[in-house]
């Protein structure tokens, strides 16, 4: 379904990403990890169209949407959600969700009437009149994945979409995402919450600075010493080795 072929991209002096190539399959739920810093979200900003490669290729659902700009990748079905969530102030959360649907629901009653059934599969059905600068952290990510849902994506980028919430929440989030998948919709996310990528993935790349340093399913990625390495620091797997040998 996506396929992203040695991407690179360079700011200036730094080198966001270096020859980065990864895929994403129908019904899948691949999972990009690393530590921050990594070019996880500038990977993203390549996939969707913010940003534009220096080098390499993107092709989805079967065609290549190498830099084409945001709101055409959109209406070819991909969509993503935000790390730092910015709901519109003033609006509903109904209403929200309504400007996503727009994008294939033009009149407005079609528009906020596809916004209240993906206000009930997030979990936001009675908060739905409430205005958007109501809601909790939680709510609030909710709303984001649900603006994203709306425009009927056939692959869905979540972007920490767990990131600030308690362990409840998360517990709360987890069966929202692998449902998302269940209905069809594959799933790319940034996440730091490794319990959730456990339970969620099928497969995950690692990035560290700006370079896919490993790849694989995720009991594999758990025990990469170079994961652990970009994670906790030079020597720590050797250190975690021998702990294990005398304990």
């Amino acid at each position: 379904m996506l396929e992203a072929r040695d991407l690179s991209v360079r700011f200036g002096g730094l080198q966001a990403v270096g020859n980065v190539s990864l895929r994403v399959a129908a019904g899948q739920i691949v999972a990009l990890i690393g530590p921050n810093g990594a070019g996880k979200t500038t990977l993203f900003n390549l996939v969707s169209g913010s940003v534009k490669p220096d080098a390499g290729s993107i092709h989805f659902d079967g065609g290549e949407i190498t830099g084409l700009p945001p709101h055409q990748i959109c209406r070819r079905g991909l969509a993503r959600t935000f790390q730092m969530v910015q709901p519109f102030a003033a609006q509903t959360v109904r209403e929200n969700i309504a400007v996503g649907a727009h994008l294939h629901h033009r009149p407005r009653r079609a528009a906020l009437a596809k916004a209240d059934s993906v206000a009930t599969r997030v979990g936001l059905d009675a908060e739905r009149d409430k205005l958007a600068t109501s809601l909790t952290i939680a709510g609030r990510k909710r709303l984001e994945l649900a603006r994203a849902l709306a425009t009927e994506p056939k692959l869905l980028l979540l972007d920490e979409v767990l990131a600030g919430l308690n362990p409840a929440e998360i517990a709360g989030v987890i069966p929202i995402v692998r449902g998302i998948r269940d209905s069809g919709i594959a799933v790319l996310m940034i996440e730091h919450v490794m319990q959730a990528v456990m339970h969620l993935a099928d497969y995950v790349y690692v990035l560290n600075n700006g370079q896919l340093i490993a790849a694989g399913a995720p009991a594999a990625i758990a025990n990469s010493p170079q994961v652990i390495e970009a994670y906790l620091g030079h020597g720590t797997a050797a250190r975690l080795r021998a702990e294990s040998a005398r304990a």
